[in-house]
């Protein structure tokens, strides 16, 4: 089949503002069925895992999607660490949700419901009771047993108590106009306008007498930060932490100030819970990202991950330990070129667990705290959610290619992994998920870069089949060996009869940082050289794909690139363009993060900045070749394009239904501009 020298098009848009490992033959599907649209998004997702005060059962939440029903329900679990059973604790009837599971003691779990908190006891046939039925909604909640303390995170007006909240959400109801005036440029971020209502965290005393518990008053412990004159960009909290003891907060903000759209400056503070304590700012020598604070199990420390580079927001993370008694900070594991993901103590206090990126897995590493030594506990896969459980052993969620997440259990001193739940066994049953096969080629710059091959449904070597190459957002971020339940899922595509090609080109981290680093000012070079020779690297080894079907799709900047290819190349039939720049230049004043385009490109007005622009635009290069791109562009000039809009959704795909339809519009492309026959009907 011949492509026209301009690539039919796609445009999704969501917007509320990869050395072979093995061969799978036809024989090993022929009693199988594909990962259709439908069984995808119905599978089951499995939380992260909540360890009970005797470190012998784990709460586990279970959500799960009905396309028949449109409906989404959640559910909480108890797990047996050490005999494996299960048991369901709450309803699971079609559309109830509940999330935050928690531990009260070791016979008693709460949970939230619609914004308010309930317990249940852990045994026998009991309905859940109310405990805390707050008049606005809260998140985040966590209970320290030893203070009788609730800490949570709701979103409150400026100097307002939570009922109080509620009277001036009245009267704004009450206004009779609309507008909404803004000197700071932080006016919107992502999908959400700035607004008078900003996330706080909150500390209560919980009142465990007799049969009804009671929340006592809540204390802001926000509420002493310096003050702020403008309140519509005034402190709002991101994240938090506290002490095992429940003495002691640690919570994250973006600091008030004029350039918060440029300024990458995110700060930790520390402070006790204790009403009337000023918090004390850890950070303040950093102009860089803080994230991750975690206290040590004896209180004593508390670490966190710590961008230094002013405006990049893909700098490496470091680990910073800083001491409570000697108020003391030390860097540990600074010669690491690895950018950890987050950080948890071991249960001696002696160590660091965290998850890093590392070559197209995500791997749990241990860290000594005091020497900075490192030592790999995982090698497959990827890992999330670390939960220590004892000296020697932690409970951790872990995926695959081919492998939806389930809970696991590390033995830190052997290396042995045993799983411990298998949530979509029944469904998986008669489906063929396919590995991922690793490959390295030479990329652009003359550096080694990889990717992987996932094969289709039904794979005969004798058979040709259509390519689908799949491109990441970023561009500094990465594609993982995982199962992910978003719209890049590479067995999807597998499952349509594509041979699907996965490339962590440069940018990608996991690498090194330099290799991270190097797509600066290189969006539309670097990048696009990887993708082009990994293509055909691959199709000059595997002669079963058919190089005049294929096609690429991407989301973010792998949009952008999506973009950019239809202007260099012929190679592809069709493309994917998920909420991907078209114009660098418009793309700089439309967005609400301008340290990424300023550190990544350049400012418009500046000459060396908008070269820069310039010369990573894929606009400028649609005129020049005459292959138009951009949705009104197309379907003036005749190109057979096709937009797809979300107005309920942001940059992502959220809602399951929209996620359904998303697919079944894409496969359908995709697979009508390769004469594709899928395996399974897709409308």
């Amino acid at each position: 089949m011949r492509c026209y020298s301009s690539a039919r098009v796609l445009a999704t848009l969501a917007y509320a503002a990869n050395s072979v490992a093995s061969i799978v033959t036809s024989r090993a599907t022929d009693i199988l069925q594909p990962l259709d649209i439908k069984t995808f998004h119905s599978l089951n997702r499995i939380g992260s895992p909540v360890v009970s005060p005797s470190q012998k059962l784990a709460l586990f939440t279970t959500s799960y999607y009905d396309p028949t029903e449109n409906k989404n329900t959640a559910y909480i679990s108890c797990l047996d660490i050490y005999n494996g059973n299960i048991t369901r604790l709450t309803e699971n009837t079609l559309g109830t949700f509940v999330s935050n599971p928690l531990w009260f003691d070791e016979e008693t779990i709460g949970f939230l419901k619609k914004g308010a908190l309930y317990k249940q006891p852990l045994y026998g046939n009991t309905v859940p009771s109310e405990v805390f039925a707050p008049p606005i909604a809260i998140s985040n909640v966590m209970y320290r047993a030893s203070q009788d303390m609730l800490t949570f995170v709701a979103s409150v007006f400026p100097n307002c108590t939570m009922d109080e909240c509620v009277l001036v959400k009245q009267r704004n109801a009450m206004r009779t106009d609309s507008a909404m005036v803004f000197d700071n440029l932080w006016a919107r971020h992502w999908n959400e306008w700035m607004t008078m209502e900003k996330p706080n965290v909150f500390a209560a005393r919980l009142d465990r007498t007799g049969s009804k518990w009671s929340v006592g008053p809540e204390t802001n412990i926000a509420a002493m930060l310096p003050h702020t004159s403008d309140p519509l960009n005034r402190w709002s909290v991101d994240d938090y932490t506290v002490s095992p003891a429940g003495d002691n907060m640690a919570f994250v903000v973006r600091p008030p100030s004029d350039n918060m759209t440029w300024a990458t400056n995110v700060d930790i503070y520390l402070a006790s819970t204790k009403h009337g304590s000023r918090p004390r700012l850890l950070t303040g020598q950093m102009n860089g990202t803080a994230s991750a604070p975690t206290f040590s199990w004896d209180g004593r420390r508390l670490a966190w991950l710590q961008m230094e580079t002013p405006g990049y927001e893909s700098d490496i993370n470091r680990i910073f330990i800083y001491t409570l008694a000697t108020r003391k900070t030390v860097a540990v594991a600074y010669d690491w070129d690895l950018s950890p993901h987050n950080l948890m103590w071991s249960r001696d206090n002696k160590s660091l667990y965290t998850v890093t990126g590392s070559k197209g897995r995500s791997l749990i590493v241990q860290i000594d705290a005091l020497t900075g030594h490192r030592r790999e506990l995982t090698t497959t896969g990827s890992a999330a959610s670390i939960r220590p459980i004892d000296d020697q052993s932690l409970l951790f969620v872990h995926s695959d290619t081919d492998k939806p997440a389930d809970i696991h259990m590390l033995n830190t001193q052997s290396q042995a992994v045993q799983q411990l739940t298998n949530t979509n066994a029944q469904t998986l049953r008669s489906v063929h998920l396919s590995k991922a096969e690793d490959f390295w080629f030479t990329g652009a710059h003359g550096d080694k870069v990889h990717g992987w091959v996932v094969r289709p449904f039904g794979f005969n070597r004798r058979t040709t089949y259509p390519l689908a190459l799949l491109m990441h957002g970023g561009p500094q971020q990465a594609s993982t060996q995982s199962f992910s339940h978003s719209q890049w899922n590479p067995n999807m595509y597998a499952s349509a009869g594509f041979v699907t090609v996965v490339i962590n080109f440069h940018g990608s981290p996991g690498y090194g940082q330099n290799f991270t680093n190097s797509v600066r000012h290189k969006w539309g070079d670097y990048p696009y050289v990887d993708l082009m020779r990994g293509v055909d690297y691959v199709t000059s080894r595997m002669r079963f794909i058919d190089k005049t079907r294929m096609v690429a799709l991407g989301g973010s900047f792998g949009g952008y690139m999506a973009n950019w290819i239809n202007g260099h190349t012929d190679k592809f039939c069709a493309l994917v363009s998920h909420d991907g720049k078209f114009s660098t230049i418009s793309g700089y004043y439309g967005t609400d993060e301008l340290w990424f385009p300023e550190w990544d490109l350049g400012k418009p007005w500046d000459p060396a900045g908008r070269a820069i622009l310039e010369e990573n635009n894929p606009n400028a290069f649609q005129l020049i070749l005459k292959r138009p791109r951009a949705w009104t562009m197309m379907r003036r000039r005749g190109v057979p394009a096709q937009l797809v809009y979300f107005p309920d959704e942001d940059h992502w795909i959220n809602r399951a239904g929209n996620s359904v339809r998303w697919h079944t519009e894409v496969l359908d492309w995709i697979t009508k501009w390769t004469n594709t026959s899928a395996p399974y009907r897709i409308r």
